[in-house]
Formats: C-alpha cells, sequence, structure tokens
C-alpha cells in the first residue's frame, strides 16, 4: 500500500465517521465541530487528487465561514431542539424514500463505473498542458457547464429564500416600523400643539 493510498483511505474514515458523528450528536454545538472536522478531511482528500484550489476553497469558504456561521447560530439562538425532535418520525417514510433513491443512484453509478470503465474517459475533460488548476476550473464551469452552473446558483437563491420565510416569525404586540406610513406623513397632522396652561401637564 502506498502512502497516497494510506492518507486516502484515512481520510475517508475521518469523513464517515464525522458525518455519522453529525447526525448522532446529541449536542448541536459539538455536530457543527465534527462538521468542520469532516471539511477538513475533504480538504485532505482534495489535496491528494492534485485540487489544491478546491481543497483551500473548502477550508476558507465552508470552515472559515459557512460552519463557523452555523456555530454561533447555534450558540445564540435559543432553540428548544428536544421540542424540534418530537415530530421527527411523522417524516420518517419520507426520509426513507429520499434514501433508498439515493441508494439506487450510487449503486447504479458505482455498477456502470465497474462494468463500462471507458464512460469515465468519455465525460473527463483533458488537463490543458501549462494551465494551473484554477483557470481550468473557471474554463470549464463557465463554458462547457455555465447553464449547469447557473441552475445551481438558482436552486440555493430559491433555498435561501425559502430558508428565511419559514424562519422568520413576527411577535404579536412588537411595535414595528413602516416605512410607507412614514412617507405618507402629512405635515399638517404631523405635529400636534396643545395649549398647557401652568402647573398642568401635557
Amino acid at each position: 500500500m502506498t502512502v497516497a493510498a494510506l492518507f486516502f483511505y484515512m481520510f475517508s474514515a475521518g469523513i464517515i465517521g464525522s458525518a455519522f458523528m453529525v447526525i448522532s450528536a446529541r449536542n448541536p454545538v459539538h455536530a457543527v465541530l465534527f462538521l468542520i472536522l469532516a471539511f477538513f478531511n475533504g480538504a485532505g482528500i482534495f489535496l491528494l487528487l492534485g485540487a489544491e484550489f478546491l481543497a483551500m476553497i473548502l477550508v476558507i469558504v465552508y470552515v472559515g465561514a459557512v460552519a463557523v456561521l452555523f456555530l454561533f447560530v447555534v450558540m445564540m439562538l435559543d432553540v428548544d431542539f428536544a421540542e424540534l425532535k418530537q415530530g421527527v418520525l411523522q417524516y420518517l417514510p419520507i426520509g426513507a424514500l429520499i434514501g433508498l433513491l439515493l441508494f439506487i443512484e450510487l449503486v447504479m453509478v458505482l455498477g456502470g463505473w465497474v462494468i463500462s470503465p471507458e464512460v469515465v474517459r468519455v465525460v473527463e475533460t483533458p488537463m490543458v498542458e501549462g494551465m494551473e488548476n484554477t483557470e481550468a476550473i473557471g474554463r470549464l464551469l463557465y463554458t462547457k457547464y455555465v447553464y449547469l452552473f447557473q441552475t445551481a446558483g438558482m436552486i440555493l437563491l430559491v433555498a435561501m429564500i425559502g430558508a428565511i420565510v419559514l424562519t422568520l416569525h413576527h411577535k404579536p404586540g412588537v411595535r414595528r416600523q413602516n416605512i410607507a406610513d412614514q412617507v405618507a406623513r402629512d405635515p399638517k397632522t404631523a405635529v400636534e400643539l396643545r395649549d398647557v396652561k401652568p402647573g398642568q401637564g401635557v
């Protein structure tokens, strides 16, 4: 076994173990920390593949921004996770169906790769000599896969808007600023003058 294969199995085992701990940890802070560990192991696999740009993006963007944001949100919000987990069983059939579909897709991908290894050579894009990984990824994304790239961006935008709408709750009795009412104010009714007698309050 070569050193590269040894590191590959080590990083792979780290990703699998960290992913399992993310979904099984009772403390949400520990789950986020295990997610960060999974990102670091994924960056190690990218380094073994020679994709150092993707490895640095995974560490800088996901670990440095997204995972830390998750950690701060979990620590700052007063979320009752015991109450959230009470209704998990009602979504179990849907979750099992989605998991089964994903498993079938993985079997089809791996089975096709084992039966006909030449399929991988058909979809791969050869590297241009003298071109760095960053430039090669940029040219590939914005030429061959530009529509898929834009579609993924739109899906993420819709998901972000949906998450904001689902988590935005207005508390009753809280006074909020209404910009339309402020702009439509009449200067004649904005100020009320009263003649206050000496010794009396307003």
